[in-house]
């Protein structure tokens, strides 16, 4: 049901809900467009698993290290600002890498750690607002909006920018998509004007979101749900662009893929905007997390463009069935919490950072194995171990009452 038809929701939080919405949808095709071909960008300079694994592993080492530096100022200064500050960042790297040129493959770390700085910001300050601005009677019709925003902005994007960078010579490509990029971002920062102003009161005490996570038996199985939750994207959220490249020598077939894995998606979160209650959350889950473990032993034996194509399809209709309800029940979680709503921002944080901590875990383990194996054998190896971490997931809230 839509929300002006709903007289559960006022007038203030579906302005709210709607510019969370629009900042969500710009902030998504900008780095849809831009950043699923820098670690492609970064291979072809390098011809190095190893550089892109460290690259990814400063991007997500910075992120936690922003959290847990950064979790007081949210507390302390406006969180719409804290937004921006991350905007800005990730619109200065896509600047830095493009100024840099054939040479970015020389400042790997640094330009991860600034993406990271970037991610870190916009992302904790967004939690927050999401937290915020929505209720448990207004979550899943969020989720399934920014999700069904987000699959459209990612068959937009690489598709386009995919097209871009084969039809235009040199770095005119990279130019172009990087420099609309930059637009989008700085769109978003303008819509987020329009957002109401919000502060916490009170002292930042992260050690109650971690006490909580003690003695609080559904606190604590959400955030083992998170860190395996990272533990699975760490290594997913790079290694399948590189194999899909990597099969196919194209950054058009990465456009073709992203447009089907997102058409996927929007699709079922359509439905799921129809479908989805909170009584039926971890039914979804569960179906989601278990076809996407078997569309992992498709992708180790894909070898074609088509292979690829039925890949992004299939993860495409599985990833909302997952995400979706999995989004809601943490928030509910944190909202049934001891004290949420003097600690909510200590809670977001707390889960950030062990979120980010799986990502890590996941990614130096990466980097090990690619110590004792040979490249293409530790892909498909690593896919099919971290590709485990859904369904442990999945375990892990089905114990949540």
């Amino acid at each position: 049901m839509k929300l002006r038809n709903r007289d559960d929701v006022t007038e203030y939080e579906r302005k709210n809900l709607f510019y969370l919405l629009a900042i969500s949808a710009l902030y998504t095709l900008g780095l849809s467009m831009s950043n699923i071909f820098v670690n492609i960008f970064l291979w072809k300079q390098s011809h190095n698993i190893e550089l892109l694994a460290v690259y990814n592993i400063s991007i997500y080492f910075t992120q936690l290290i922003i959290f847990v530096i950064a979790g007081k100022w949210v507390k302390r200064f406006d969180r719409v600002i804290i937004l921006r500050v991350g905007i800005i960042l990730i619109s200065l790297f896509f600047i830095g890498l493009l100024s840099l040129g054939s040479h970015a493959s020389s400042f790997y770390v640094l330009l991860g750690a600034i993406l990271g700085a970037g991610y870190g910001f916009y992302l904790l300050a967004f939690n927050v607002l999401t937290f915020e601005v929505t209720e448990p009677h207004t979550r899943d019709y969020f989720n399934s909006t920014m999700g069904t925003l987000q699959s459209i902005a990612w068959m937009i994007g690489p598709l386009f920018a995919g097209y871009l960078i084969t039809v235009l010579t040199g770095f005119k490509g990279y130019l172009t998509i990087f420099f609309l990029s930059f637009l989008l971002f700085l769109l978003a920062v303008i819509t987020s004007i329009f957002l109401e102003r919000r502060r916490t009161s009170g002292q930042y005490i992260i050690r109650r979101a971690m006490q909580e996570w003690k003695e609080n038996p559904n606190w604590n199985r959400m955030i083992n749900a998170h860190f395996l939750q990272g533990f699975r994207d760490g290594v997913f959220l790079f290694a399948v662009g590189l194999w899909v490249f990597m099969i196919t020598d194209r950054e058009m077939t990465i456009g073709i893929y992203n447009f089907i894995y997102a058409g996927g998606s929007l699709l079922v979160y359509q439905l799921l905007n129809r479908w989805l209650k909170p009584s039926k959350r971890k039914r979804f889950i569960f179906i989601g997390s278990v076809a996407l473990y078997i569309a992992v032993i498709w992708i180790i034996y894909a070898n074609t463009a088509v292979d690829l194509y039925i890949y992004g399809m299939m993860i495409g209709l599985s990833f909302p069935l997952f995400f979706a309800p999995f989004m809601s029940i943490s928030y509910d979680v944190i909202g049934q919490a001891r004290n949420a709503r003097d600690y909510r921002v200590e809670y977001v944080v707390f889960k950030e950072i062990i979120l980010n901590f799986g990502r890590v875990i996941s990614l130096v383990l990466f980097w090990l194995g690619l110590q004792y194996f040979h490249e293409i054998q530790w892909l498909r190896y690593s896919l099919l171990l971290f590709g485990l971490g859904y369904l442990f997931v999945m375990l892990q809230i089905r114990k949540i009452e």
